[in-house]
């Protein structure tokens, strides 16, 4: 256990809090700034293409391949999420559904891995097609947990739209497609500009996830402040 000191004492920051911690500072460190310089080369590839402005001739394969970790960063990212907030939610003795749970979602997060992997060595198209449907029917599956938070699973609500988790779950679903798809948008104009539609899209959810991702970070207490923090009635606003 770590320590932090202030002017009114200790206050412990656990290995729990550190990992959920760890999620947020990936996508800080590694993921937005690959979104930067993805979208970066993905403007010059097409003045390139379209405007006939004089880049250099590798801004296409570079988008093409920095593109590529970034949608497999995403996916990994969202693993990772995922697996700290089931395990670290309750203490492991009090894990709903003992170990034979535990053992499931072990499996199933090890099956999603290693389908990315497939998916990324993978050349035939059907292949490439299956194990993207396959990591994220996994994603899905880690998400529909109990322990997971998702704001609304209703659709028709306000909420639902607000939701960091289906925002990401979308997201990640757009990575996919563009990481299978790969080899036939080099090759295809329609899907090249479906790809186009699906990366401003992912875009917009980037810029969603930062603003709901730190409104998120808000809501979180240390380990040592949760029992009195979820005391509170949230409703009447008022703690004991």
């Amino acid at each position: 256990m770590l320590e932090r000191v202030t002017r009114h004492g200790h206050w412990p920051v656990t290995t729990t809090d550190w990992l959920w911690i760890l999620h947020p500072a990936l996508a800080v460190v590694l993921i937005y700034p690959l979104i930067g310089m993805v979208v970066r080369l993905a403007w010059q590839t097409r003045q390139r293409r379209v405007a006939q402005v004089k880049h250099p001739a590798v801004v296409g394969r570079d988008h093409s391949d920095l593109g590529r970790w970034l949608a497999a960063g995403v996916v990994v990212l969202v693993l990772i999420a995922l697996t700290v907030v089931i395990a670290t939610k309750e203490p492991l003795a009090d894990f709903t559904g003992g170990a034979g749970r535990a053992i499931q979602l072990c499996i199933v997060l090890l099956g999603t891995g290693a389908s990315l992997v497939a998916l990324w060595r993978s050349k035939a198209a059907a292949l490439r097609l299956s194990f993207s449907l396959i990591t994220w029917i996994g994603v899905l599956t880690l998400g529909a947990q109990p322990e997971v938070w998702r704001l609304s699973d209703d659709p028709l609500s306000p909420a639902f739209w607000q939701s960091h988790y289906w925002a990401g779950v979308a997201v990640t679903g757009l990575m996919l497609f563009s990481l299978a798809a790969r080899p036939e948008i080099l090759r295809d104009l329609r899907l090249r500009r479906l790809h186009v539609t699906a990366s401003v899209l992912a875009a917009l959810l980037f810029v969603m996830q930062g603003i709901t991702g730190t409104r998120d970070l808000l809501e979180i207490p240390l380990s040592w402040q949760k029992p009195a923090v979820y005391a509170c009635d949230f409703v009447l606003r008022r703690c004991s």
